[in-house]
C-alpha cells in the first residue's frame, strides 16, 4: 500500500473498493476479515473511504457493521436489473451505486426497445441506455467507457437527454 501511495505522490486513496465476487456476480460468503483489513487502513489514515465491488445485500450489511461504505460497484445496466432492489435501499442509506457494464460490457446492448426509442429521439441507442440509468435513481454514478470521440459524444448526449415517460416505460419493460 505505501509503495502504492509514493508511486501516486499521495498521502490517501480517496477510495478503496473490496471486489468480492467475478466479473458479473456475488461470491456468496463472509467479507470480514478483508473488510476489516481495509478498515484498519482507513484508520490508520491511507484511506479515505470504503466501497464494495460485486457484493450482495448481506455482504454490504456486513461490511456497515465494521465501517461505512460510500459505494457499491456491481453489474447493472437497463437489461442487467438484478440490483434493482438493492440500488433502492442504498438510496435510502446515501450510498452511491456506480454500474459497471452499464453498456452490456464484452456484449454490447441491443434491443429492440432501445433502438425504437433512439429514433424516436434522433439520438444513438447507448445514448438511451445511458440516460435510463441516470434517471433510474439519483445515487447512481456512471463511469462509461470510451473508446473514441463518437463515443464520448454520444456519453455527453446522454447526461443531457431527459428521456419522455413513455419513452421510460417502453425501456422499463427490457427484462434481464
Amino acid at each position: 500500500m505505501h509503495d502504492n501511495l509514493d508511486h501516486l505522490g499521495l498521502d490517501a486513496l480517496d477510495v478503496v473498493n473490496l471486489r468480492v465476487g467475478g466479473l458479473d456476480r456475488p461470491t456468496p460468503g463472509p467479507i470480514a476479515e478483508p473488510f476489516t483489513a481495509l478498515a484498519q487502513l482507513q484508520q490508520d489514515g491511507l484511506i479515505k473511504h470504503l466501497g464494495l465491488s460485486t457484493v450482495n445485500a448481506e455482504q454490504i450489511a456486513e461490511a456497515q457493521s465494521i465501517a461505512p461504505i460510500v459505494c457499491v460497484q456491481n453489474f447493472y445496466n437497463i437489461a442487467n436489473r438484478n440490483d434493482d432492489d438493492l440500488i433502492d435501499s442504498l438510496a435510502a442509506q446515501g450510498i452511491a451505486y456506480v454500474p459497471y457494464f452499464p453498456l452490456g460490457g464484452f456484449s454490447p446492448l441491443q434491443s429492440e426497445e432501445i433502438n425504437a426509442v433512439s429514433n424516436r429521439l434522433d439520438t444513438a441507442p447507448m445514448a438511451v441506455a445511458l440516460a435510463w440509468l441516470l434517471q433510474r435513481s439519483p445515487n447512481l454514478l456512471l463511469i462509461p467507457g470510451t473508446s473514441s470521440v463518437t463515443h464520448l459524444r454520444e456519453n455527453v448526449t446522454a447526461a443531457a437527454l431527459t428521456l419522455p415517460k413513455d419513452a421510460l416505460t417502453e425501456l422499463n419493460a427490457i427484462a434481464s
